[in-house]
């Protein structure tokens, strides 16, 4: 099979299209042909050696597409089923793809869109589960209005909780129209912030690592109510949590976005699609930093 790895550490040039043995599933696992792949962060952080240090590596963590094998143990699942959901080895961005969780693709979706949301609606679900946010809370989401952050934001309000997002000047009637109030972030965020709720917030999420956390746990009135997905060092600095997929992984968010798809209850994430060949492409797009919504390779 085709799949994107590099072997050496570097920009985007490092990326090559590659023939790889085809993969086969595991217990509880199964095999699709993969229509779409989503890029994240993670990606070009791997290749330029900020994450894992072994060469040559694979790219993707999910992956939307047709089941063509089925692993001992998966009876909830057929050949031919449409899915999406997680490659926990990391070499989602390839012809066929092993997941190890998955979940039907919601009739109205097609691929591209069904491969955007595995890992944004599964860290926005844990990041609002671990936080505790509920009906009756008030919620400040930094960096909002990116594929993670609408998510947390659209997940907090349908729990009934109030939501303030902070979002670029151009993003706020976006963060309006999911349902929260809308603040820019920058320099005077605090003040802001504040002539909303001036007793400041319950509870604050950083999806953005932007250098806010002193500022989250002000408004908060303690690290305990702040929690972040991105900022791992400022964590560590200011005793805030840091969440990360093994801690536990909100896996019923993919079980269960697909209701309230269907139901018009939750707003996809604009989608920008790259064929898989154009993959050094994408990684530039995507670590210029101003895409909203989500990257997804598409594939066969």
């Amino acid at each position: 099979m085709k799949a994107a790895r590099f072997s050496e550490f570097g920009g985007p040039e490092v990326l090559r299209i590659v023939e790889l043995p085809d993969p086969h599933p595991g217990p509880g696992q199964v095999r699709i042909a993969v229509r779409a792949a989503g890029l994240n962060a993670s990606d070009w952080k791997k290749r330029r050696g900020l994450m894992d240090e072994e060469l040559p590596q694979t790219l993707g963590y999910e992956a939307a597409g047709v089941v063509d094998e089925v692993g001992e143990g998966a009876s909830d699942v057929a050949v031919g089923d449409r899915v999406f959901g997680f490659c926990l080895d990391g070499a989602a961005q390839a012809e066929l793809a092993v997941l190890s969780f998955y979940a039907p693709i919601p009739p109205s979706l097609d691929f591209a869109g069904a491969a955007a949301l595995p890992a944004a609606v599964e860290t926005a679900m844990r990041a609002i589960d671990q936080l505790g946010v509920a009906s009756g809370s008030t919620v400040l989401i930094n960096g909002a209005s990116g594929s993670v952050g609408s998510a947390a934001v659209q997940f907090a309000v349908a729990r009934g909780a109030r939501v303030i997002g902070t979002a670029g000047p151009a993003n706020l009637d976006y963060l309006s129209a999911l349902g929260a109030e809308p603040v820019a972030y920058g320099e005077g965020m605090v003040e802001r912030v504040r002539a909303l709720a001036p007793d400041g917030v319950d509870l604050a999420l950083d999806v953005a690592g932007s250098g806010v956390l002193p500022q989250l746990i002000g408004l908060t009135d303690g690290p305990e109510h702040v929690l972040t997905v991105a900022d791992v060092s400022g964590a560590q600095e200011h005793g805030v949590r840091f969440s990360r997929g093994d801690d536990g992984r909100a896996i019923h968010a993919l079980t269960g976005i697909g209701e309230l798809i269907e139901a018009g209850h939750f707003a996809l994430p604009d989608v920008r699609t790259f064929p898989l060949a154009e993959i050094a492409e994408a990684h530039r797009v995507g670590e210029d930093g101003h895409v909203r919504g989500k990257l997804v390779l598409l594939v066969g």
